[in-house]
């Protein structure tokens, strides 16, 4: 039988959970096909990360990582894929510094396998080799984030051991 202060503990509790994840934009651009699949030249391949939340409704947050991967052969560019992947986290109950580090650190690390592995797909889909995102120290990410927001301008290097060097 629950009683009224059972029921008050109960309510008090943290919750952390992931409510949904959700592929919530995607875009492939091949611009120079075909002229440009005929190129022998190995490409290169740039990787642009950013990561972002927002308070959907109270103690409900969608937290979002947009990779964009563009791929040039000679200065044009072979093929563009943008995506970005979203989950929905319930934070209750849990104080404000541990909720912001849960929302720039562990929700991005549940999310992004997904986009990486839809991101994966769509290259290969397109006729490329896969492209296979590396995976990312989103502590270290988060910390510089924080270190530029303070108005501190960190290196950008990032240590073996995944930390930021400031």
């Amino acid at each position: 039988m629950s009683t009224p202060s059972n029921n008050a503990v109960a309510d008090q509790s943290p919750v952390f959970m992931l409510q949904r994840c959700y592929l919530k934009d995607l875009s492939l651009e091949q611009p120079n096909a075909p002229k440009i699949l005929l190129e022998q030249a190995q490409p290169t391949v740039d990787v642009q990360m950013n990561v972002e939340s927002q308070a959907v409704v109270e103690g409900i947050f969608e937290v979002a990582i947009t990779a964009t991967i563009t791929a040039r052969v000679n200065d044009q560019t072979l093929f563009l894929v943008e995506g970005k992947q979203a989950g929905i986290f319930e934070l209750r109950n849990i104080p404000q510094e541990h909720a912001d580090l849960l929302l720039g650190i562990a929700c991005p690390q549940t999310v992004y396998p997904y986009l990486r592995a839809n991101l994966a797909d769509t290259i290969t889909r397109a006729g490329f080799p896969p492209v296979h995102l590396a995976e990312i120290n989103f502590q270290a990410m988060y910390e510089s984030q924080q270190a530029q927001q303070a108005g501190q301008a960190p290196s950008g290097l990032i240590a073996p051991d995944g930390s930021a060097l400031n």
